[in-house]
């Protein structure tokens, strides 16, 4: 029997990989047979996936700990643990077939820029909207929209949140990436240079993110490295690499 006593770096880092729809084929096809094969590696996975849940739950928790202060009279959409995650994986993987199919369309026309974009670009995952507690519904109820790739209702119940607290980052930072998301690159970078304007914010390298690549979209090269650089994530590394 196989020794899965360690959970290795590249462990954590392949089921990522899995779990958001980015590993190739053959490698994907060899991690479902060996979950299928070694009961040892499938129950080492769930539980890790629950430990990274719980992880995750408690980190939203402390992000929103400031945006609760600010808009009291939101509360959350109460959805079971399982069906959230659910829902993640699966919507994770159609989304990542969608934008491979697009972008084999892509590397046969349009800029360099468009070509990146169609690519690489794809939507922040959201927030999980499995919390007990009651608070911020109305925020959670558009994130479920938004999960669904609704965007345009999502925009819409967030920008009238968004005139009680114009100054809520958290706000902000997915009314930018869910304009960008539904293809509205010029809005989407406004809300999202609001974000970057809080230093403390916890979005910020992800906004920069977000905004390299509605500068890429709008073929904005200058202001795309730019924002790229200030983000210096591993995604915005690696597409400063192949725009050299």
């Amino acid at each position: 029997m196989k020794d899965y006593s360690n959970i290795t770096p590249e462990l954590l880092e392949n089921l990522e990989r899995y779990d958001n729809g980015s590993m190739g084929q053959e490698e994907r096809l060899a991690f479902e047979e060996q979950l299928r094969s070694d009961a040892d590696f499938k129950t080492l996975i769930e539980d890790i996936r629950l430990t990274l849940l719980g992880i995750e739950t408690q980190a939203l928790k402390e992000r929103l700990e400031e945006f609760h202060k600010e808009i009291p009279e939101i509360r959350p959409v109460e959805k079971s643990t399982t069906n959230v995650r659910f829902l993640s994986f699966t919507k994770l993987a159609i989304a990542a077939g969608i934008i491979i199919a697009l972008g084999m369309f892509w590397m046969f026309s349009g800029s360099s820029n468009d070509k990146l974009y169609s690519k690489h670009f794809k939507p922040d995952p959201g927030l999980p909207t499995a919390m007990s507690s009651s608070d911020n519904f109305a925020f959670y109820d558009a994130m479920v929209n938004y999960k669904r790739g609704d965007y345009k209702t999502a925009i819409q119940k967030w920008e009238q949140l968004e005139k009680k607290a114009p100054q809520n980052d958290t706000l902000s930072y997915f009314l930018g990436v869910a304009n960008l998301a539904d293809k509205n690159a010029d809005q989407a970078i406004t809300y999202l240079h609001k974000t970057v304007q809080n230093p403390k914010s916890v979005f910020v390298k992800d906004a920069n993110y977000y905004l390299g690549m509605a500068y890429l979209k709008k073929d904005n090269t200058e202001d795309a490295k730019k924002h790229f650089k200030l983000s210096n994530t591993a995604n915005s590394l690696e597409l400063l690499r192949k725009m050299d």
